[in-house]
């Protein structure tokens, strides 16, 4: 396994367990943003995400950046 997987595997597993307490309403989505160490912006994007799916938190291919298809 490659370094860059395990740190989209760790930040995948901590995302879960922040977003499942804010989900609850143990946490809010500032607080979790905080404890993840991101922009309560970024929370949201990140939230949207899992929403598609665990694909949805992994970083876009080399060269693609988000929101792009690669499509022609």
């Amino acid at each position: 396994m490659r370094r860059t997987e395990c740190f989209q595997g760790i930040r995948l597993m901590k995302f879960e367990e922040v977003y499942g307490r804010t989900r609850t309403g143990m946490l809010s989505q500032e607080e979790a943003a905080e404890i993840l160490g991101i922009s309560e912006r970024t929370f949201r994007r990140w939230r949207g995400g899992s929403r598609r799916g665990a694909d949805g938190l992994y970083d876009p291919p080399a060269g693609q950046g988000i929101g792009e298809t690669g499509g022609g």
